[in-house]
Protein backbone atom coordinates (compact mmCIF):
# COMPACT_ATOMS: atom_id res chain seq x y z
CA UNK A 1 0.00 0.00 0.00
CA UNK A 2 1.72 3.54 -1.08
CA UNK A 3 1.52 6.16 1.22
CA UNK A 4 -1.16 7.90 -0.63
CA UNK A 5 -3.56 5.04 -0.16
CA UNK A 6 -6.65 5.32 1.82
CA UNK A 7 -6.93 3.33 4.87
CA UNK A 8 -8.93 -0.24 5.43
CA UNK A 9 -12.29 0.87 5.04
CA UNK A 10 -14.38 0.98 8.68
CA UNK A 11 -17.67 -0.04 9.36
CA UNK A 12 -19.96 1.70 11.17
CA UNK A 13 -23.18 -0.40 11.27
CA UNK A 14 -23.67 -4.22 10.96
CA UNK A 15 -26.48 -6.38 11.38
CA UNK A 16 -24.39 -9.32 11.57
CA UNK A 17 -24.47 -11.49 14.78
CA UNK A 18 -22.78 -10.19 18.18
CA UNK A 19 -19.83 -12.67 18.00
CA UNK A 20 -19.45 -11.04 14.07
CA UNK A 21 -19.82 -8.21 15.17
CA UNK A 22 -16.97 -8.51 17.68
CA UNK A 23 -14.52 -9.77 15.25
CA UNK A 24 -15.61 -6.94 12.88
CA UNK A 25 -14.99 -3.89 15.36
CA UNK A 26 -11.24 -6.10 16.64
CA UNK A 27 -10.25 -6.06 13.21
CA UNK A 28 -11.33 -2.33 12.69
CA UNK A 29 -9.30 -1.17 16.06
CA UNK A 30 -6.40 -3.46 15.07
CA UNK A 31 -6.45 -1.38 11.80
CA UNK A 32 -6.51 1.78 13.62
CA UNK A 33 -4.27 1.45 16.42
CA UNK A 34 -1.59 -0.65 15.19
CA UNK A 35 0.34 1.87 12.79
CA UNK A 36 -0.64 4.51 15.72
CA UNK A 37 0.97 2.21 18.61
CA UNK A 38 4.14 2.11 15.54
CA UNK A 39 4.36 5.67 15.71
CA UNK A 40 4.36 6.15 19.30
CA UNK A 41 6.81 3.46 19.88
CA UNK A 42 9.18 5.22 17.46
CA UNK A 43 8.60 8.25 19.23
CA UNK A 44 9.09 6.93 22.61
CA UNK A 45 12.65 5.22 20.66
CA UNK A 46 13.99 8.87 20.49
CA UNK A 47 13.84 8.94 24.51
CA UNK A 48 15.06 5.36 24.62
CA UNK A 49 18.31 6.04 22.24
CA UNK A 50 18.96 9.18 24.48
CA UNK A 51 19.12 7.32 27.87
CA UNK A 52 21.02 4.40 26.15
CA UNK A 53 23.96 6.69 24.51
CA UNK A 54 24.39 8.96 27.22
CA UNK A 55 24.57 6.52 29.85
CA UNK A 56 27.95 5.36 28.16
CA UNK A 57 29.09 8.96 28.82
CA UNK A 58 28.42 8.63 32.62
CA UNK A 59 26.48 7.94 35.63
CA UNK A 60 25.27 11.96 36.34
CA UNK A 61 24.59 12.23 32.93
CA UNK A 62 21.96 9.63 32.99
CA UNK A 63 20.41 11.05 35.98
CA UNK A 64 20.54 13.93 34.69
CA UNK A 65 18.30 12.58 31.54
CA UNK A 66 16.13 10.65 33.17
CA UNK A 67 15.43 13.39 35.44
CA UNK A 68 15.35 15.71 32.49
CA UNK A 69 13.01 13.81 30.58
CA UNK A 70 10.39 13.19 33.13
CA UNK A 71 10.22 16.89 33.38
CA UNK A 72 9.86 17.25 29.52
CA UNK A 73 6.86 14.62 29.63
CA UNK A 74 5.21 16.27 32.52
CA UNK A 75 5.39 20.00 31.89
CA UNK A 76 4.43 18.92 27.62
CA UNK A 77 2.21 16.44 28.59
CA UNK A 78 -0.27 19.57 29.64
CA UNK A 79 -0.01 21.24 26.20
CA UNK A 80 -0.42 18.17 24.38
CA UNK A 81 -3.81 16.62 26.09
CA UNK A 82 -5.09 20.36 25.33
CA UNK A 83 -4.15 19.85 21.79
CA UNK A 84 -6.34 16.56 21.80
CA UNK A 85 -8.95 18.61 22.32
CA UNK A 86 -9.02 17.73 18.33
CA UNK A 87 -10.22 14.26 18.92
CA UNK A 88 -13.95 14.84 19.26
CA UNK A 89 -13.93 17.11 16.76
CA UNK A 90 -12.46 15.56 14.06
CA UNK A 91 -13.56 12.11 14.65
CA UNK A 92 -17.18 12.52 14.77
CA UNK A 93 -17.32 15.34 12.08
CA UNK A 94 -15.29 12.36 10.07
CA UNK A 95 -18.20 9.69 11.04
CA UNK A 96 -20.61 12.25 9.41
CA UNK A 97 -19.09 13.22 6.55
CA UNK A 98 -18.42 16.85 7.48
CA UNK A 99 -14.84 17.49 5.94
CA UNK A 100 -15.24 21.76 6.14
CA UNK A 101 -15.56 20.91 10.26
CA UNK A 102 -12.50 18.43 10.24
CA UNK A 103 -10.47 21.21 8.27
CA UNK A 104 -11.76 23.75 10.82
CA UNK A 105 -10.49 21.77 13.96
CA UNK A 106 -7.11 21.50 12.23
CA UNK A 107 -6.65 25.07 11.79
CA UNK A 108 -7.70 26.12 15.27
CA UNK A 109 -5.36 22.94 16.47
CA UNK A 110 -2.28 24.09 14.74
CA UNK A 111 -3.10 27.63 16.71
CA UNK A 112 -3.30 26.04 19.74
CA UNK A 113 -0.26 23.94 19.25
CA UNK A 114 1.45 27.34 18.55
CA UNK A 115 -0.08 29.19 21.28
CA UNK A 116 0.56 26.14 23.86
CA UNK A 117 4.46 25.80 23.48
CA UNK A 118 5.27 29.90 24.83
CA UNK A 119 4.21 29.14 28.23
CA UNK A 120 6.19 25.49 27.50
CA UNK A 121 9.84 26.51 26.28
CA UNK A 122 9.52 28.98 29.50
CA UNK A 123 9.15 26.37 31.72
CA UNK A 124 11.93 24.60 29.86
CA UNK A 125 13.91 27.44 30.57
CA UNK A 126 13.88 27.24 33.90
CA UNK A 127 14.79 23.64 34.50
CA UNK A 128 17.32 23.99 36.59
CA UNK A 129 15.29 26.18 39.11
CA UNK A 130 12.51 23.55 39.69
CA UNK A 131 14.66 20.88 39.76
CA UNK A 132 16.42 22.45 43.00
CA UNK A 133 13.39 23.33 44.33
CA UNK A 134 12.54 19.90 44.37
CA UNK A 135 15.29 18.63 45.95
CA UNK A 136 17.35 17.15 43.50
CA UNK A 137 21.05 17.16 43.66
CA UNK A 138 23.25 20.85 41.81
CA UNK A 139 24.94 18.59 39.46
CA UNK A 140 22.11 16.57 38.38
CA UNK A 141 20.48 19.89 38.15
CA UNK A 142 23.11 21.83 36.22
CA UNK A 143 23.07 18.74 33.57
CA UNK A 144 19.79 18.81 33.31
CA UNK A 145 18.60 22.44 32.39
CA UNK A 146 22.07 22.18 29.93
CA UNK A 147 20.05 19.13 27.91
CA UNK A 148 16.25 21.01 28.14
CA UNK A 149 18.42 23.53 26.54
CA UNK A 150 19.66 22.08 23.92
CA UNK A 151 16.40 20.21 23.26
CA UNK A 152 14.14 23.97 23.27
CA UNK A 153 13.08 23.51 19.95
CA UNK A 154 10.93 20.43 20.49
CA UNK A 155 8.48 22.17 22.73
CA UNK A 156 7.35 23.97 19.28
CA UNK A 157 8.09 21.44 17.10
CA UNK A 158 6.54 18.66 18.39
CA UNK A 159 3.62 20.32 19.39
CA UNK A 160 2.42 21.08 16.02
CA UNK A 161 3.50 17.74 14.83
CA UNK A 162 0.68 16.13 17.38
CA UNK A 163 -1.69 18.43 16.05
CA UNK A 164 -1.35 16.84 12.25
CA UNK A 165 -1.19 13.34 13.45
CA UNK A 166 -4.55 13.80 15.85
CA UNK A 167 -5.68 15.00 12.61
CA UNK A 168 -5.27 12.60 10.68
CA UNK A 169 -5.50 9.88 13.20
CA UNK A 170 -8.84 10.96 13.66
CA UNK A 171 -10.11 10.59 9.96
CA UNK A 172 -8.63 7.44 10.42
CA UNK A 173 -5.06 8.16 8.59
CA UNK A 174 -2.56 6.33 11.40
CA UNK A 175 0.29 5.50 8.23
CA UNK A 176 1.48 8.64 7.44
CA UNK A 177 2.45 9.73 11.09
CA UNK A 178 4.10 6.09 11.51
CA UNK A 179 6.55 6.88 8.45
CA UNK A 180 7.31 10.29 9.29
CA UNK A 181 8.55 8.94 12.81
CA UNK A 182 10.08 6.32 11.65
CA UNK A 183 12.41 8.35 9.00
CA UNK A 184 13.22 11.15 11.62
CA UNK A 185 14.28 8.05 14.15
CA UNK A 186 17.19 7.23 12.10
CA UNK A 187 18.02 11.34 11.89
CA UNK A 188 17.64 11.05 15.81
CA UNK A 189 20.46 8.03 15.72
CA UNK A 190 22.45 9.79 13.15
CA UNK A 191 22.75 12.88 15.31
CA UNK A 192 23.08 11.66 18.30
CA UNK A 193 25.95 9.40 17.20
CA UNK A 194 27.66 12.91 16.13
CA UNK A 195 26.98 15.19 18.48
CA UNK A 196 27.19 13.31 21.57
CA UNK A 197 30.49 11.68 20.16
CA UNK A 198 32.03 14.26 17.98
CA UNK A 199 31.96 12.19 14.76
CA UNK A 200 32.30 13.57 11.63
CA UNK A 201 34.57 16.70 12.94
CA UNK A 202 31.51 17.78 15.19
CA UNK A 203 32.59 18.79 18.48
CA UNK A 204 32.04 16.24 21.40
CA UNK A 205 29.13 17.25 23.30
CA UNK A 206 27.98 14.84 25.51
CA UNK A 207 24.53 15.39 26.95
CA UNK A 208 23.97 18.81 25.67
CA UNK A 209 24.86 16.97 22.07
CA UNK A 210 21.75 14.46 22.69
CA UNK A 211 19.53 17.68 23.41
CA UNK A 212 20.46 19.71 20.42
CA UNK A 213 19.98 15.74 18.14
CA UNK A 214 16.07 15.05 19.58
CA UNK A 215 15.11 19.09 19.06
CA UNK A 216 16.62 19.40 15.34
CA UNK A 217 14.46 15.82 15.48
CA UNK A 218 11.15 17.26 16.66
CA UNK A 219 11.57 20.28 14.21
CA UNK A 220 11.98 18.31 10.98
CA UNK A 221 8.91 16.14 12.17
CA UNK A 222 6.24 18.64 11.41
CA UNK A 223 7.50 19.53 8.14
CA UNK A 224 8.21 16.27 7.12
CA UNK A 225 4.37 15.59 8.23
CA UNK A 226 3.38 18.59 6.57
CA UNK A 227 4.92 17.47 3.08
CA UNK A 228 3.50 14.07 3.43
CA UNK A 229 0.28 15.88 4.08
CA UNK A 230 0.20 18.25 0.32
CA UNK A 231 2.29 15.51 -1.56
CA UNK A 232 -0.45 12.90 -1.13
CA UNK A 233 -3.29 15.04 -0.98
CA UNK A 234 -4.06 13.86 2.18
CA UNK A 235 -6.17 16.67 3.09
CA UNK A 236 -8.99 16.34 0.24
CA UNK A 237 -12.36 16.57 1.55
CA UNK A 238 -11.74 17.47 5.45
CA UNK A 239 -9.55 20.67 4.54
CA UNK A 240 -11.36 24.87 3.94
CA UNK A 241 -9.54 28.06 3.39
CA UNK A 242 -8.05 30.20 6.37
CA UNK A 243 -10.43 33.18 7.18
CA UNK A 244 -11.27 34.77 10.58
CA UNK A 245 -13.41 31.37 11.83
CA UNK A 246 -10.58 29.58 11.77
CA UNK A 247 -9.16 32.11 14.83
CA UNK A 248 -12.39 33.00 16.22
CA UNK A 249 -11.98 33.47 20.18
CA UNK A 250 -15.08 31.63 20.66
CA UNK A 251 -14.29 28.79 18.93
CA UNK A 252 -10.66 28.59 20.33
CA UNK A 253 -12.55 28.89 23.83
CA UNK A 254 -14.82 25.87 22.79
CA UNK A 255 -11.68 24.01 21.91
CA UNK A 256 -9.64 24.81 24.79
CA UNK A 257 -12.43 23.55 27.19
CA UNK A 258 -12.57 19.99 25.31
CA UNK A 259 -8.58 19.81 25.59
CA UNK A 260 -7.94 21.12 29.41
CA UNK A 261 -9.69 18.44 30.89
CA UNK A 262 -7.20 16.19 28.52
CA UNK A 263 -4.05 18.43 29.36
CA UNK A 264 -4.91 18.34 33.13
CA UNK A 265 -5.43 14.19 32.78
CA UNK A 266 -2.22 13.78 31.50
CA UNK A 267 -0.50 16.66 33.50
CA UNK A 268 -2.40 14.83 36.66
CA UNK A 269 -0.67 11.22 35.57
CA UNK A 270 2.81 12.47 34.30
CA UNK A 271 2.75 14.46 37.08
CA UNK A 272 2.66 11.83 39.77
CA UNK A 273 5.48 10.29 38.02
CA UNK A 274 7.33 13.03 38.53
CA UNK A 275 6.94 12.88 41.88
CA UNK A 276 7.29 9.99 41.98
CA UNK A 277 11.20 10.29 40.23
CA UNK A 278 12.12 13.10 42.81
CA UNK A 279 11.21 11.00 46.02
CA UNK A 280 13.36 8.43 44.10
CA UNK A 281 16.45 11.64 43.76
CA UNK A 282 16.18 11.85 47.36
CA UNK A 283 17.72 8.17 48.00
CA UNK A 284 21.10 8.63 45.15
CA UNK A 285 22.04 8.73 41.98
CA UNK A 286 22.01 4.68 41.93
CA UNK A 287 18.91 4.46 42.09
CA UNK A 288 17.76 7.36 39.70
CA UNK A 289 19.73 5.56 37.48
CA UNK A 290 18.11 2.20 37.99
CA UNK A 291 14.50 3.86 38.08
CA UNK A 292 14.76 5.85 35.19
CA UNK A 293 16.01 2.29 33.27
CA UNK A 294 13.01 0.64 34.21
CA UNK A 295 10.76 3.71 33.43
CA UNK A 296 12.26 3.71 30.41
CA UNK A 297 11.24 0.56 29.26
CA UNK A 298 7.93 0.56 31.18
CA UNK A 299 7.19 3.77 29.06
CA UNK A 300 8.34 2.20 25.70
CA UNK A 301 5.75 -0.70 26.82
CA UNK A 302 2.85 2.23 27.22
CA UNK A 303 3.67 3.24 23.92
CA UNK A 304 1.22 0.10 22.58
CA UNK A 305 -2.01 0.66 24.68
CA UNK A 306 -1.61 4.45 24.10
CA UNK A 307 -2.12 3.53 20.25
CA UNK A 308 -4.86 1.75 20.98
CA UNK A 309 -6.16 4.49 23.37
CA UNK A 310 -5.60 6.84 20.00
CA UNK A 311 -7.55 4.29 17.82
CA UNK A 312 -10.12 3.64 20.31
CA UNK A 313 -11.20 7.38 20.93
CA UNK A 314 -11.11 8.02 16.97
CA UNK A 315 -13.35 4.46 16.61
CA UNK A 316 -15.88 6.03 18.92
CA UNK A 317 -16.06 9.33 17.47
CA UNK A 318 -16.72 7.84 14.37
CA UNK A 319 -19.41 5.74 15.81
CA UNK A 320 -21.20 8.16 17.47
CA UNK A 321 -20.92 10.16 14.30
CA UNK A 322 -22.12 7.40 11.90
CA UNK A 323 -25.36 7.32 14.95
CA UNK A 324 -23.85 3.52 15.66
CA UNK A 325 -24.46 3.39 19.55
CA UNK A 326 -24.76 -0.48 19.41
CA UNK A 327 -21.02 -0.74 17.71
CA UNK A 328 -19.79 2.01 19.95
CA UNK A 329 -20.49 -0.68 22.95
CA UNK A 330 -19.02 -3.47 21.16
CA UNK A 331 -15.50 -1.10 19.95
CA UNK A 332 -15.30 -0.49 24.11
CA UNK A 333 -15.16 -3.91 25.08
CA UNK A 334 -12.42 -4.80 22.31
CA UNK A 335 -10.92 -1.79 22.92
CA UNK A 336 -9.81 -2.99 26.70
CA UNK A 337 -9.53 -6.75 25.75
CA UNK A 338 -6.39 -5.00 23.17
CA UNK A 339 -5.01 -2.70 25.87
CA UNK A 340 -5.09 -4.71 28.55
CA UNK A 341 -4.15 -7.85 26.13
CA UNK A 342 -1.10 -6.59 24.72
CA UNK A 343 0.61 -5.43 28.07
CA UNK A 344 -0.20 -8.88 29.89
CA UNK A 345 2.81 -9.90 27.35
CA UNK A 346 4.83 -6.70 28.28
CA UNK A 347 4.17 -8.10 31.95
CA UNK A 348 5.16 -11.42 31.03
CA UNK A 349 8.49 -10.29 29.11
CA UNK A 350 9.00 -8.13 32.43
CA UNK A 351 9.61 -10.52 34.68
CA UNK A 352 11.35 -13.34 32.10
CA UNK A 353 13.92 -11.17 31.01
CA UNK A 354 14.64 -8.83 34.24
CA UNK A 355 18.34 -9.87 34.55
CA UNK A 356 18.55 -8.65 30.45
CA UNK A 357 16.87 -6.04 29.68
CA UNK A 358 18.60 -2.96 31.76
CA UNK A 359 21.95 -4.34 30.29
CA UNK A 360 20.65 -2.82 27.46
CA UNK A 361 21.28 0.31 28.84
CA UNK A 362 23.83 0.02 31.26
CA UNK A 363 27.14 -1.68 32.19
CA UNK A 364 27.19 -1.16 35.84
CA UNK A 365 26.60 -4.26 37.83
CA UNK A 366 25.18 -2.32 40.47
CA UNK A 367 22.42 -0.59 38.64
CA UNK A 368 21.71 -3.94 36.39
CA UNK A 369 21.06 -5.80 39.72
CA UNK A 370 18.78 -3.13 41.27
CA UNK A 371 16.53 -2.53 38.06
CA UNK A 372 16.58 -6.37 37.42
CA UNK A 373 14.38 -5.98 41.29
CA UNK A 374 11.64 -3.21 39.92
CA UNK A 375 11.10 -5.13 36.79
CA UNK A 376 8.83 -7.76 37.98
CA UNK A 377 6.98 -5.00 40.16
CA UNK A 378 6.60 -2.69 37.04
CA UNK A 379 5.16 -5.64 35.29
CA UNK A 380 2.31 -6.28 37.72
CA UNK A 381 1.09 -2.65 37.08
CA UNK A 382 0.88 -3.38 33.02
CA UNK A 383 -2.37 -4.80 32.71
CA UNK A 384 -3.76 -2.05 34.57
CA UNK A 385 -1.34 0.72 32.63
CA UNK A 386 -3.15 -1.11 29.58
CA UNK A 387 -6.98 -1.26 30.83
CA UNK A 388 -6.80 2.82 32.04
CA UNK A 389 -5.07 4.45 28.95
CA UNK A 390 -7.68 2.64 26.44
CA UNK A 391 -10.62 3.81 29.09
CA UNK A 392 -9.18 7.57 29.02
CA UNK A 393 -9.22 7.16 25.21
CA UNK A 394 -12.82 5.85 25.16
CA UNK A 395 -14.04 8.82 27.14
CA UNK A 396 -12.41 11.48 24.77
CA UNK A 397 -13.89 9.93 21.65
CA UNK A 398 -17.29 10.21 23.65
CA UNK A 399 -16.84 13.77 24.58
CA UNK A 400 -15.96 13.09 28.21
CA UNK A 401 -12.43 14.14 28.70
CA UNK A 402 -13.32 15.42 31.99
CA UNK A 403 -13.11 11.51 33.05
CA UNK A 404 -9.72 10.65 33.04
CA UNK A 405 -8.49 14.45 35.17
CA UNK A 406 -11.00 13.21 37.83
CA UNK A 407 -9.69 9.39 38.36
CA UNK A 408 -6.38 10.46 37.96
CA UNK A 409 -7.37 12.99 40.72
CA UNK A 410 -8.28 10.48 42.81
CA UNK A 411 -6.05 7.27 41.97
CA UNK A 412 -2.61 9.05 41.79
CA UNK A 413 -3.18 11.98 44.61
CA UNK A 414 -5.46 10.67 47.06
CA UNK A 415 -4.16 7.19 46.90
CA UNK A 416 -0.59 6.50 44.86
CA UNK A 417 1.90 8.88 45.46
CA UNK A 418 1.01 8.62 49.93
CA UNK A 419 1.33 5.04 49.82
CA UNK A 420 4.52 4.95 47.47
CA UNK A 421 5.93 7.50 50.46
CA UNK A 422 4.66 5.43 53.11
CA UNK A 423 6.27 2.45 51.96
CA UNK A 424 9.56 3.84 50.29
CA UNK A 425 10.31 5.95 53.41
CA UNK A 426 8.23 5.00 57.19
CA UNK A 427 7.92 1.26 56.33
CA UNK A 428 11.66 0.87 54.67
CA UNK A 429 10.75 -0.77 51.30
CA UNK A 430 13.08 1.72 49.85
CA UNK A 431 12.62 2.06 45.39
CA UNK A 432 10.64 -0.86 45.92
CA UNK A 433 8.01 0.33 47.91
CA UNK A 434 7.66 4.13 45.25
CA UNK A 435 6.58 0.99 42.52
CA UNK A 436 4.05 -1.12 44.50
CA UNK A 437 2.01 2.75 45.39
CA UNK A 438 2.43 3.55 41.79
CA UNK A 439 1.20 -0.14 40.73
CA UNK A 440 -1.97 0.03 43.13
CA UNK A 441 -2.75 3.60 42.28
CA UNK A 442 -3.08 2.60 38.30
CA UNK A 443 -5.30 -0.44 39.43
CA UNK A 444 -7.59 1.51 40.74
CA UNK A 445 -7.55 4.33 38.13
CA UNK A 446 -7.91 1.24 35.48
CA UNK A 447 -11.22 0.27 37.47
CA UNK A 448 -12.69 3.75 38.03
CA UNK A 449 -12.38 4.53 34.19
CA UNK A 450 -13.86 0.76 32.90
CA UNK A 451 -17.02 1.53 35.49
CA UNK A 452 -17.12 5.06 33.82
CA UNK A 453 -17.10 4.04 30.00
CA UNK A 454 -19.40 1.36 30.57
CA UNK A 455 -22.14 3.57 31.89
CA UNK A 456 -21.74 6.11 29.56
CA UNK A 457 -21.74 4.59 26.58
CA UNK A 458 -25.49 3.71 27.35
CA UNK A 459 -26.14 7.28 27.30
CA UNK A 460 -28.13 8.22 24.28
CA UNK A 461 -26.54 9.14 21.10
CA UNK A 462 -27.36 12.87 21.14
CA UNK A 463 -25.93 13.28 25.02
CA UNK A 464 -22.27 11.91 23.10
CA UNK A 465 -22.04 14.67 20.48
CA UNK A 466 -19.84 17.39 20.73
CA UNK A 467 -20.34 21.05 18.44
CA UNK A 468 -17.48 22.84 16.73
CA UNK A 469 -18.35 26.15 18.42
Amino acid sequence: MSPADPEPALESKSSSPPESRARTEFRTLFALSAPVAAAQLGMMTMGVIDTMMVARVGLAELAAVAVASTWAWSSGSLAQGIIQGMDPLVSQAHGEGDGEAAGLALQRGLIMAALVSIPLALLWMSTGTFLLALGQQPEVAELAQAYMLARLPSAFGFNLFIAMRQYLASRTLTRPAMWVMFLCNVLNVFLNWVLIFGNLGAPELGLVGAGLATGLTNVVLPIVLWAWILRFRLHEGAWRRWDARSFSPKGLTHFFSLGAPVGVQLALEANAFTLAMMMVGWMGVLELASHQIVMNLASFTFMMPLGVSIGASTRAGNLIGARDIAGLRVASRMGFLMGGGVMAIAAVCFVAFRNVLPTFYSGDVAVVALAATLLPIAGAFQVADGVQVVGAGLMRGMGRPQAGAIVNLIGFYLFALPLAYILAFPLGLGLAGIWWGLAAGLGGVAIMLVTWVNRTNRRPLEELRVSMD
